[in-house]
């Protein structure tokens, strides 16, 4: 009959049309960032996983950053009394690298001695350490309530603006499971993408008070000349 006709094409446009949102949607790897501080109350640390989509459009839109993007939250650990550091989703201080943390398995694993194709980073195992240029910006609040107390920490001198007895231990990257998207909501499921820096800094959603906090600290954020970059993002990409 033409009802059961119409049912099945109906049916089977919709499935090409779910199919093509996780074709352009899905990420190709997702890793998890985790950051260790030495205190004088002992180790603190916290982890992020972040998701790393490649631009999978039909020849391009003909707008926005041609290679990958990320998905993720600036990490935020908690060290006790007060202190806290911020690892930004930006590299460097002035001028900051926006894109960087799109590349960054790429760079880490490299460092580490194995130069890999953009879709062999999804098969890596392990956790790799980074160093120097590889970390991503360090940023610390006196008050995170308020954006215009964020200040610079350099990941060698933490000291200088934490207080005697904080340093960096390690930073490090590993890969983990991407998962079924959209469904990757944990477990078998795949890793979901952490979403934490707005209950730890409520106003990172207020694109003139990441400005403020951006400012206050000495850092400017300098974009590739294809991808535009407003300060939100370097507190939450979406």
């Amino acid at each position: 009959m033409n009802w059961k006709r119409w049912i099945g094409l109906a049916v089977l446009f919709a499935a090409l049309v779910i199919g093509e949102r996780i074709y352009l949607y899905r990420p190709d790897h997702k890793y998890r960032l985790t950051l260790e501080v030495e205190t004088p109350s002992g180790l603190r640390s916290a982890s992020g996983v972040i998701s790393v989509h490649p631009n999978r459009a039909y020849g391009g839109s003909g707008s926005g950053p041609a290679g990958p993007r990320i998905k993720g939250d600036a990490l935020f650990v908690d060290l006790g009394n007060g202190r806290n550091l911020v690892a930004l989703l930006l590299h460097g201080m002035n001028p900051a690298e926006t894109d960087g943390l799109n590349y960054l398995p790429l760079r880490a694993f490299a460092a580490a001695g194995r130069r890999l194709d953009f879709r062999e980073v999804k098969k890596q195992t392990g956790s790799i350490a980074m160093t120097g240029e590889l970390i991503p910006t360090l940023v610390t609040f006196s008050d995170p309530a308020n954006p215009d107390s964020a200040r610079v920490a350099e990941p060698s001198k933490l000291a200088a603006a934490l207080g005697d007895g904080f340093a960096l231990r390690r930073v490090s990257l590993e890969i983990v499971p991407s998962g079924l998207w959209p469904l990757d909501y944990g477990g078998a499921l795949g890793e979901p993408v952490t979403r934490d820096i707005r209950s730890r800094l409520p106003w990172a959603g207020d694109p003139a008070k990441a400005a403020t906090a951006l400012t206050a600290a000495g850092i400017v954020a300098v974009p590739p000349p294809d991808a535009g970059f407003v300060p939100m993002q370097a507190f939450r990409r979406d």
